[in-house]
Order: C-alpha cells, then structure tokens, then sequence
C-alpha cells in the first residue's frame, strides 16, 4: 500500500493579498505534492486544524508527517528572543499547529521529514533556538539566500558520520540548493545537527532515537527529479512511512 503523507500548508490570514484578496487563504507549491507523488506516497494537504481532537485525528490516519518551507519566519519570542529584524512572521494558525503536529508525531514515533522552514520549526519545538538573520548576525561568504532559481544547486554541505542523513545519501558531502536567511541556532536537546555548510551554518538536525525525523535547509523538492542524492530523500521517508503504515 502507498503510504499517506501529511502535508503542511501555509497560512495567510488576511495580512497579503494571494489570487486577487485578502481572504485567507492555504497555500502550498505543487512540487511538494509532486514529489510524494511521484515516488510512491499518497499527499494529504493538512488543514492546520485549531481543535487538538482534530489534530490528533488527521495524525492518526497518516504514515507520514512532512513540514514544508514557509516565507515568513517563527516569531521569536516562541524561542525566547524579541525580534530584531523586520521579517515578517508567520500566521499563528500555522506555527501552532506545526509546532503541535511535531511534538505528536514524535509521541506516535511518525515518520517525519522537514524542509527548509519546516526544519526550523522542528527544532524550536523542541526548545531549540534560530539565528534571525544570517547575513546580519553572522555574516558569511556564502549566500543562503540565493538569487538563482531553486533549481540550481548552490553550495556544498557536510554529511556527519553514522547519522541518518548520511545512511541515506551514502556521502561525506553533497551540494544543494539555498533559498533561507534564518538557520538553527542552537540545536534543541533531544536532536542532533547531520550536515553544516563550509561557514558552519546548519544545513540539517535529525533524531537519534526517532525512528526517521530529519530535518534539511534546502529544498529536495526542487531537486529530486534531476538529482539521485536530493531523491534519496523522499524514498527514504517513503519506506520508513511505509513500514510504519
């Protein structure tokens, strides 16, 4: 059987316009849905549901959590800072559920891969912490945030020994694609950072009991019809969420 994947959306509560108003509106790119698709799983787009009954629910009836990329960023007093800069930051609906949906998906030990966004939410619900703005905080010789399309691959990353991500690319280093200003800062206790970039920003956290939770900075999805490595990935998270269905 496929198994069905999760999806998180993102949120707009009336504060921009998308498809001509204001109304609110969930938003997610197709190449999310693409790639499940495509490689065997069976989307679900999740509607960031409010009522916790209803969260628990639509986690019971998935194999597979996957947090997507987000424009605006976590506030950041949810990791006890005051917002420096002037970002704009995510809807409430969304990084409540998000934050929620990752601590229940560890309790029902659900298999979950976390993107961009996604993996930064991953560690602040854990208690971890983000760096606001790289270029403003760190500055670096590496742009993160890319001016190519997310097509490109754009730097090189650094695949610690004996961790997941490296039982599933098979490599010491791989390139990728960068499209963030915000990295994780420090990583949350119960995780474990799997790659960093040639100027020490994370590019990826996983669980070390967890049966799969894996978070990356770049964006696979851009990548996984072109580049065997970026398709690991997803294959990866499809077998353990088929395993686990």
């Amino acid at each position: 059987m496929k198994p069905v994947i999760g999806i998180t959306p993102d949120f707009t509560d009336g504060d921009r316009e998308v498809l001509g108003s204001r109304e609110p509106t969930f938003v997610l790119r197709a190449r999310y849905i693409g790639a499940i698709e495509d490689l065997g799983g069976i989307p679900l787009i999740l509607p960031l549901a409010e009522d916790r009954a209803a969260r628990k629910a639509l986690l019971k009836d998935v194999d597979g959590l996957m947090l997507t990329g987000s424009g605006p960023d976590l506030p950041p007093r949810l990791y006890r800072e005051r917002q420096r800069y002037a970002f704009r930051v995510m809807s409430r609906r969304r990084y409540d559920f998000e934050l929620d949906a990752i601590r229940l998906a560890a309790d029902r030990t659900l298999p979950v891969l976390a993107i961009c966004g996604g993996m930064q939410a991953l560690n602040v619900a854990f208690g971890g912490s983000l760096v606001q703005d790289i270029s403003s905080q760190l500055g670096s010789p590496i742009r993160h945030r890319s001016p190519f399309p997310a097509t490109r691959l754009c730097h090189a990353v650094e695949v610690h020994a004996g961790t997941l991500l490296r039982r599933i690319t098979g490599l010491s280093k791989i390139r990728v694609n960068s499209s963030h200003h915000q990295s994780v800062k420090d990583v949350a206790r119960p995780l474990i950072r799997s790659a960093v970039a040639p100027d020490g920003i994370i590019e990826a956290i996983e669980s070390p009991v967890h049966p799969f939770m894996l978070g990356v900075q770049w964006h696979p999805e851009f990548l996984y019809d072109r580049h065997d490595i970026h398709r690991r990935i997803f294959e990866a998270f499809l077998r353990a969420s088929r395993a686990r269905s």
